[in-house]
């Protein structure tokens, strides 16, 4: 087959493939923030944000009621969980990447729960740093989520010099399952705060507001272009840390570049909404499957859908038991855990 014709198929694979995610994430947005306990019409919605966000000129006022539940409560609720989501998904394909192992994700390498640690220690002891007053929250998260990530990897490497991938994930369970004594040992010590812990740990984007739209944004835009300007690391290190030393690769730096930028997404994504699981370890290893391991796609695929699903994971957790609302985490765990244990099975029979 000729060259061009093998690259305009590619082109049109790559195209179709992002059209797709777009459309997901379009989905997903449009359902989240269009049905609930009031529902919007799609043609009021578009007029909605056509008049706020656009400044478009409508000849129709919209309903004040609506335009406050779509910009007040949906819109911010929906762009968090899209926001989390992404980060999740992006940071867990760059982890599953580096330690070449589709079973590494934030939430089975212990991530989730160091930032989880500096999340519930900020609000336990009510801590506001001067000068970064709002950011106090998610620096505190990645500032635990990079130590906990750090010292993963330090005891993984006393315990086995040739750190096998299998060796860090069980090193990353066992720190998680220490630091989710710390926060219970946190939360039996707390008073006024527990409600707000426990609410914040079972994970939700519910009534959070477009504050922490601003929060999460900087680390999100930062750590999602750190790893995608290290995709060509990432593809070389697919096969092993010695092979990208003979192209090139300057594999200690650009490990820990990786590392710190999913850490810092992670920290960002935990401080915001709470402790989400699986979604790190479903997303990427769909968008594999369906599309491929390169990462030059696999992490802006990630990123999109990993939006999408969190989002149709939301408008899950506040309808199915409406009025009442299920934490967003249970709905992503009750998806993700039959997942990791059929990769996991499936590894074994390959293994």
């Amino acid at each position: 087959m000729p060259k061009q014709s093998i690259r305009t198929n590619l082109t049109t694979k790559w195209a179709f493939a992002y059209l797709i995610a777009l459309l997901i994430l379009l989905f997903a947005m449009t359902i989240g923030i269009s049905f609930g306990s009031v529902p919007v019409p799609i043609p009021v919605l578009i007029q909605i944000i056509g008049k706020e966000i656009f400044h478009l000129p409508i000849s129709a006022d919209p309903d004040v009621m609506l335009t406050n539940i779509v910009m007040n409560i949906r819109l911010p609720r929906v762009l968090l969980a899209g926001l989390v989501g992404a980060s999740l998904a992006i940071a867990g394909a760059a982890f599953q990447g580096l330690l070449r192992n589709p079973l590494a994700d934030p939430y089975t390498l212990g991530i989730s729960s160091g930032a989880s640690v500096g999340a519930v220690l900020t609000i336990f002891l009510n801590i506001s740093l001067p000068f970064i007053g709002l950011y106090t929250l998610p620096a505190l998260s990645i500032l635990c989520s990079v130590l906990t990530m750090l010292c993963v990897l330090t005891f993984a490497k006393k315990m086995d010099r040739s750190m096998k991938v299998e060796t860090i994930i069980l090193t990353g369970i066992i720190f998680s399952s220490f630091l989710s004594a710390f926060i219970s040992l946190m939360i039996a010590l707390t008073g006024d705060e527990l409600r707000q812990i426990i609410g914040w740990l079972m994970g939700s984007v519910s009534m959070r507001g477009w504050n922490y739209i601003v929060i999460i944004l900087p680390f999100f835009i930062i750590g999602s272009l750190t790893l995608i300007m290290n995709t060509s690391e990432l593809n070389a290190m697919t096969f092993g840390e010695d092979r990208a030393k003979h192209l090139g690769v300057n594999v200690k730096r650009r490990k820990m570049w990786i590392l710190i930028a999913g850490s810092t997404l992670t920290g960002a994504a935990v401080a915001v909404s709470g402790a989400i699981g699986f979604v790190g370890l479903v997303i990427p290893h769909f968008v594999r499957k369906i599309w491929g391991p390169d990462h030059k796609h696999l992490l802006p695929l990630s990123l999109l859908i990993g939006g999408g699903f969190l989002i149709l994971a939301d408008f899950v957790a506040r309808t199915i038991t409406a009025p009442s609302e299920l934490p967003i985490g249970v709905i992503t765990s009750l998806i993700g855990a039959p997942a990791f244990a059929l990769i996991l099975l499936k590894r074994r029979r390959e293994g």
